[in-house]
């Protein structure tokens, strides 16, 4: 799994998360009293703490994305490069492993 697919699924269970909070409120605004009434303004709170997160690590992941992309097409050779060297390297590290 790349790091971008696992950004993306972790966005995704984050949004998941944050539905069934969000669900949860509503089966309970039923409820009275002061102790329900202050958990459900806490998990209010943590919604959308939760929500400015998700947004924020979106925004980063798309501006990393982008960074990465400009580099290796300023720099194609030097970008091949590295990644033979590192593939290289992981190859003569796994074959000594067996």
């Amino acid at each position: 799994m790349t790091t971008l697919e696992a950004n993306d699924k972790l966005t995704a269970d984050l949004q998941a998360v944050m539905q069934d909070a969000e669900e949860l409120m509503k089966a309970t605004s039923g409820q009275t009293g002061e102790k329900a009434a202050e958990l459900r303004a806490r998990l209010a709170g943590a919604i959308e703490t939760a929500k400015t997160t998700c947004r924020r690590w979106q925004a980063k992941a798309v501006e990393a994305a982008k960074a990465t992309d400009n580099t290796i097409r300023e720099h194609p050779y030097e970008s091949m490069g590295v990644t033979f060297g590192v593939g290289l390297l992981l190859g003569v590290l796994v074959g000594r492993r067996q």
